[in-house]
């Protein structure tokens, strides 16, 4: 009999799985494993076009970003909120960055929330290849430990946390412990895709998802990260801190 993505009948509503990173953490190969389940729907950073509209980020392809997105946060969230006929999950792929600081995170309590996290030195290394030297608060990790501590005290234990270097390493244990962890099925479907781009992928794709749409599955573990000029290291020691106390959690 083929696992299905989620268990429960068909006439419970479906689970709202978002997943908070921060960028160059492995998010997108993530989002297209738990694609793979049946009755599955995807949200690629459905915050992504109301935080250029608010902050006036120049980012690749941002005009069209603000065409094809919802600009108005409001709207935006309650679309992470929406109705999904027939859906069993809505995997919702998230930037902690991409929250204005100090928002009401009160809509969040109604999300089963996981934070993907990476070693500051190989996200720096990540962006550095792209020709991009982020500012601290692009990173998004003191926003992640921040969102976590307090979706943690709500659920009253530690929310799951998975480490993108883990995932390369073994991604059918990481993904075994992931779903088991959020109350869906194991699906051995999740390790593996056909590559080429996906409908429900943002448009910032065609610039960032370069390896992604090459990709059959998840690569083996990274090579040492490449050294970062002291710019790049100063940020990842920056981040150091926050890392090591989400990495603790890591399942």
């Amino acid at each position: 009999m083929t696992p299905t993505a989620h268990s429960a009948p068909n006439d419970e509503p479906p689970l709202r799985l978002a997943v908070w990173s921060g960028p160059r953490s492995l998010a997108a190969p993530l989002m297209r494993s738990f694609a793979q389940l049946p009755g599955c729907v995807v949200l690629d950073e459905p915050l992504y076009a109301a935080f250029l509209a608010r902050t006036g980020a120049r980012h690749p392809m941002r005009e069209r970003i603000l065409a094809e997105g919802e600009p108005a946060l409001d709207r935006a969230i309650a679309r992470c909120l929406a109705p999904a006929p027939g859906a069993r999950l809505i995997y919702q792929k998230h930037m902690t960055r991409h929250l204005p600081e100090g928002a009401d995170l009160e809509w969040t309590d109604a999300l089963t929330n996981v934070f993907l996290i990476r070693d500051p030195a190989r996200v720096l290394a990540s962006y550095v290849a792209k020709g991009i030297v982020p500012e601290l608060w692009e990173l998004g990790i003191h926003q992640q430990l921040e969102m976590f501590e307090r979706a943690s005290d709500i659920l009253g234990r530690a929310c799951p946390v998975i480490d993108a270097e883990d995932l390369r390493a073994d991604p059918e244990r990481a993904l075994r412990a992931l779903c088991a962890r959020v109350g869906l099925t194991f699906d051995e479907r999740m390790l593996s895709w056909a590559p080429g781009r996906r409908a429900y992928e943002g448009p910032w794709g065609a610039f960032w998802y370069d390896a992604l749409e090459e990709s059959t599955g998840f690569v083996g573990p990274s090579a040492p990260p490449a050294e970062l000029s002291d710019d790049a290291a100063e940020l990842a020691e920056a981040c150091r801190p926050a890392y090591r106390t989400l990495r603790a959690h890591a399942l």
